[in-house]
């Protein structure tokens, strides 16, 4: 009798358990970002944050998230990313080209971590890399640079010159002379990804030397107020910067990155990261958004615009088709095909149009 009792209470106990455990809420997928810039820049590291903010939004307690800003590229990163996955992170985004060695290198270190590289292209069982083709745009704004500008001269500052960014130059260029073959593009480098000092500098210069319409592959607002400031025109990059220079800006290049970090989440919520992947979304897909457009372009222009923006979403208009030529005048694509992926990835050359010479 004592052990039938005794049996009873063991599992009447164990019942009380199993309910107890079955009824606590299950631990939130902690998900940390690592910024280049701060979540102030206005432009890249800003972007980025939206979307970590949509995932706080969309899963509620399900998810727990954090972020560090201002990460240099290098050591840094790597002290950074390190810290992240050892206090408790499940997923871990890196959101600049330079962290991708930093992010390999300590995905190796911590193989039940889930890591994500933005615009890079190396991978791992527990890392995947992920970008937009941003370039659509690019050559978005240059089908309006080519159709607004007066001197048929335009400009774009740089950044770092890595195939990313030489391949929204070359974009830019070849949307501009589809509409105008007349136009150069000068780009001036700034070495940085943010810095407003040297970036309103290179801006003011560009002007200096007959730019009337600003783009750039850089993450704050200087170009845009700038271009205000001198009654000239400009792009929003990364974010929509109109709040900076309302009449300058005639439209913005932006990314809802929350589309491709609500996919992720969904998958580790699930149990089922996906490693050694390659996302490639553009504006097909949604992910790349142009906001609207300045009152200032004619109607018939915002037509174009439009209609161009339609043949990319439908695969009708691919910016790198050939015939392409570089700027020394070699045919670098024939006619009747156009750039691979892996092409595009590596992009080192400037296209014809570009006035400048890419840094050595």
């Amino acid at each position: 009798m004592k052990f039938h009792l005794k049996s009873t209470l063991c599992s009447v106990l164990l019942g009380l358990a199993a309910a107890g455990a079955a009824d606590a809420p299950a631990e939130p997928l902690r998900a940390a970002f690592v910024y280049v810039g701060p979540v102030g820049d206005g432009g890249w590291s800003y972007q980025h944050n939206l979307g970590r903010l949509a995932l706080e939004k969309e899963f509620g307690p399900k998810i727990k998230t954090t972020y560090v800003e201002s990460v240099a590229e290098g050591a840094d990163a790597e002290r950074v990313i390190r810290k992240l996955a050892a206090s408790g992170n499940n997923l871990i985004f890196t959101t600049s080209f330079g962290f991708m060695e930093a992010t390999l290198k300590v995905a190796k270190q911590f193989p039940k971590v889930h890591f994500e590289h933005a615009t890079g292209y190396k991978t791992a069982p527990n890392m995947s890399a992920y970008e937009v083709r941003f370039y659509e745009g690019s050559y978005l704004l240059g089908v309006l640079a080519g159709k607004m500008t007066k001197t048929n001269t335009v400009g774009f500052i740089g950044s770092h010159p890595i195939p990313e960014v030489i391949r929204n130059i070359n974009a830019f260029t070849v949307g501009a002379r589809s509409v105008n073959p007349k136009v150069q593009t000068k780009v001036i480098w700034v070495d940085t990804w943010y810095d407003p000092g040297k970036e309103r500098a290179a801006a003011e210069t560009l002007i200096a030397q007959g730019a009337d319409v600003l783009s750039q592959n850089t993450d704050s607002p200087a170009a845009v107020q700038v271009a205000q400031e001198k009654g000239k025109y400009a792009f929003g990059w990364d974010s929509d910067m109109s709040k900076y220079g309302p009449k300058a800006q005639l439209t913005a290049n932006t990314e809802n990155w929350s589309l491709y970090y609500i996919q992720v989440a969904k998958e580790m919520l699930a149990g089922k990261p996906v490693g050694n992947r390659k996302t490639l979304w553009g504006i097909k897909e949604g992910a790349v958004v142009l906001t609207q457009l300045n009152p200032a372009v004619p109607a018939d222009v915002a037509k174009l615009f439009e209609d161009k923006k339609q043949a990319i979403a439908a695969g009708t208009l691919v910016p790198f088709a050939g015939p392409l030529k570089d700027n020394t005048g070699s045919v670098k694509v024939p006619a009747g095909k156009s750039m691979t992926t892996e092409e595009l990835m590596a992009f080192s050359w400037y296209v014809d149009g570009v006035a400048s010479a890419i840094p050595k």
